[in-house]
Formats: C-alpha cells, structure tokens, sequence
C-alpha cells in the first residue's frame, strides 16, 4: 500500500508543480492591456469549473452576471463571451477583418488540413485566394444557373419520392438532408459520390470531437495532457487516413479525365463544364497562383462543402426538434 502511494505521489506532485509553476509565470507576464468583466478565476484552471454543457447555456448564465462583453479563462486560453446584438453587429461586422481567426485545436488540424480550407483558414492572402476561386468560377452567376437544373431535378426526385410514400409515415427531415446532400455532390464533384454516406458519417464523428472541451487545446503547451490525448489523436488520424482514400480517388478520376481530353477544356461537370475540382485542378496546371495548392488543399476544401451541408443539416434537426417540444 505504501508503495502504491508513493508511487502515485511521484507521478501526480511533479504534474502538480508543473502546472502551478506554469500559472505564475502567466500570471507575471500578464498584457496590461484591461480585460472585460468576468466571472472570478481559480489558479491554473481559470473558469473551467464554471463549464458544463451545452457550453453556450453557461455563457448566458454568466453573462446575465457579468454583461454582455465578458472575459473568460479556459486553462491557458482567454475568450471573450459577446453577447448582445449590438456588440455582436460590431464584432462580426464592423470590426471583422480583425476577429475573423479561428483558433485551431487539434481535431481540426488533423481532419481539416491544418486548416488548409476557407471555413478555417486564418484570414489573410491564401484565403482570399480559395475564396476567390469558388467564387469567381465555381458560384458566378453563370455558374448558378447552369445549377438550376440540378436543384430542379433533385426538387422532382424529392416530390416523387414523397408522392411514393403517400399515406405512410415520412421522416421529412432526413428527405431534405439527401436531397441537400445530391445537390452539394452533384454541383462540386459532378455526380453523385458513392461514398457519400461514408464521408456524412466522418463528418458526424469530427463535429463531435471538434466541439466541447479538449484539455490538449485548453493547455496547448503541456505535453504531459497532449500524451494523454493520444486514443483520440489516434482515432482521428485513422479516420483522416480513411477520408484521404475518398477524396484522393475523386481527384485522381477528374485528373484522369481532364488527361483523356487531349488538353481541351473538358470538365467533369453535368454540363460540360468544370465543377469545383476541376477548378482547382486548372488553377494547379496553370501555376499562376500567388499560393500553390496541391491535393491537401483541394481535399481541404472538399470536405468542408460537404461540412457546410452537415451543419444545416444539423441546424434543421434541432430546429425540427424543438418544434416537436413546441407542440408537445
């Protein structure tokens, strides 16, 4: 018994000093610069404490108490809690440029390309870049028009498929979120991808790791906490390996494709034309760019189109979820 104690004592008091001798030396080289209100601190932990879920249910408990504008201690992080529409309208609007930043914890950096996409590239040069890209050729106005008669023709599979199940119950909402789903593959990959389910239910586990607390990213400088995230490191990079399998296979058909063409102009899209890997593919082959892309980026940024149906499709499973409570 004894040694079982000291044995502990040995591995727990230099973790103890580490962190204690970490928060003084935080604590000495504070900015000066003055921070909004908040809710009192503990030593090392900060507010964490205070946190449970769902977090923004904290956030406005907090804020009822200590204002609008508040300042937050997450372990080694500071956040700023806003959370009135006008100060919202100032910092999303007025002042975005400089708040536009998301801090990157390590499910991104592993399922997101280090943030190689535009939902979670840092603002700046190389953003302005990929945004410019999808924009100007991807989602011109020319662009949405040719879409037209995708959505048209997604909208009439929709119709049928609820004609089909007339006088059977219907899970509406799961109805829409293929739908959205066909559109999205459709318009980005030029077809319907095979691996569509695959791809949904990464993205479902990736959303689950990315929110919440991650002690790793509320102490980013301790590697002792780091290690003991390695079962989730693990699982996350197995899942990256499995995502990199899908996603190189789409770019590698549309580079085959485009090299079939004989060096003419020939998209991989319903029309004829480019869809968005043949965009990036094009921007590749012409070595234009201020910022060269490769595959990394190109899967970046495909795999966050498909992110962007998720969270609507999330959005609308809550939505539809508290309707049901409503009526209840």
């Amino acid at each position: 018994m004894v040694g079982l104690i000291t044995t502990v004592a040995t591995l727990i008091l230099p973790l103890i000093f580490f962190f204690i001798n970490r928060w003084k030396k935080s604590k000495n080289s504070k900015s000066t610069k003055q921070l909004p209100p908040g809710p009192r601190k503990l030593p090392i932990i900060g507010n964490l404490h205070q946190m449970r879920n769902p977090p923004f249910r904290c956030f406005r408990d907090l804020s009822n108490q200590h204002g609008p504008l508040m300042h937050l201690k997450l372990g080694e992080c500071n956040a700023i809690v806003v959370s009135s529409p006008e100060m919202a309208r100032k910092v999303l609007k007025d002042l975005d440029p400089s708040f536009a930043g998301r801090v990157q914890n390590v499910a991104s950096r592993i399922m997101w390309y280090d943030g190689s996409d535009i939902a979670f590239s840092p603002y700046g040069d190389y953003w302005r870049q990929m945004r410019k890209l999808c924009i100007n050729d991807l989602l011109s106005p020319k662009m949405v028009r040719l879409f037209q008669s995708i959505r048209e023709d997604e909208s009439a599979r929709l119709v049928k498929s609820l004609r089909e199940s007339s006088g059977s119950s219907v899970n509406f909402t799961e109805k829409l979120f293929s739908y959205s789903s066909s559109i999205t593959c459709r318009a980005a990959f030029g077809g319907a991808c095979k691996d569509s389910e695959t791809l949904i239910k990464m993205m479902v586990d990736s959303m689950k790791m990315v929110g919440g607390f991650e002690m790793a990213d509320l102490f980013p400088s301790s590697a002792i906490i780091g290690a003991l995230s390695w079962r989730k490191t693990r699982l996350m990079k197995r899942m990256r390996s499995e995502l990199d399998g899908i996603l190189d296979d789409i770019i590698d058909q549309h580079r085959r494709k485009r090299a079939e063409s004989g060096g003419r102009k020939l998209g991989n899209s319903e029309f004829g034309g480019e869809d968005l890997v043949d965009v990036f593919l094009r921007a590749m082959e012409e070595e234009e760019l201020k910022f060269p892309i490769d595959n990394h980026n190109i899967k970046a940024v495909l795999f966050v189109s498909k992110y962007s149906y998720l969270s609507a499709k999330t959005t609308l499973h809550k939505i539809s979820c508290l309707d049901r409570k409503c009526h209840k």
